[in-house]
């Protein structure tokens, strides 16, 4: 697939785990839930963005050579996906926290951009996220058949 010229790129990491759920942060302000993911900084790769983003929005510090590379996904009008996928072991989603902030237009409040976490079972997950991002998650990637992936990429367990 050929991707047009000048559309912007967000990087992000998909984590599931052994009991068929991924892993979502709440968009502060928003009634959906993203995975952790966000722009490239000038001069670097979509994985060390997806690194950085998912650092800043969770607090989670991943192995870059942990990661699967799942590619570039269309997603929105002039801005593609590109994601990297992982498995991890349960952990208690509330532990994370986001580093990056925003200022709010109506209060003047520096807010985090994520103000929630949870594990979602996949068959729930197109219920939390945006109609494009459950098309990417829920369509073009099939979450079962991912986890089975990434038992087979089998990197080191991660614990948090």
């Amino acid at each position: 697939m050929e991707f047009p010229a000048g559309r912007k790129l967000s990087c992000g990491v998909v984590i599931v785990n052994d009991a068929a759920e991924l892993l979502l942060c709440h968009v502060t302000g928003h009634d959906h839930w993203d995975l952790p993911k966000g722009g490239m900084a000038r001069g670097e790769t979509p994985l060390e963005s997806a690194l950085r983003e998912t650092q800043e929005e969770t607090g989670l510090v991943l192995e870059a050579g942990a990661l699967l590379e799942l590619g570039r996904f269309e997603y929105r009008l002039r801005k593609d996906l590109y994601l990297f996928a992982l498995r991890m072991p349960r952990f208690d989603a509330a532990a994370l926290h986001c580093e990056s902030r925003f200022t709010d237009e109506a209060t003047g409040l520096r807010l985090p951009e994520m103000d929630g976490y949870d594990w979602f079972a996949f068959e729930r997950v197109a219920d939390h996220v945006t109609r494009k991002m459950a098309a990417v998650l829920c369509g073009r990637l099939d979450l079962r058949h991912l986890l089975a992936r990434l038992r087979e990429h089998d990197p080191a367990a991660l614990t948090v």
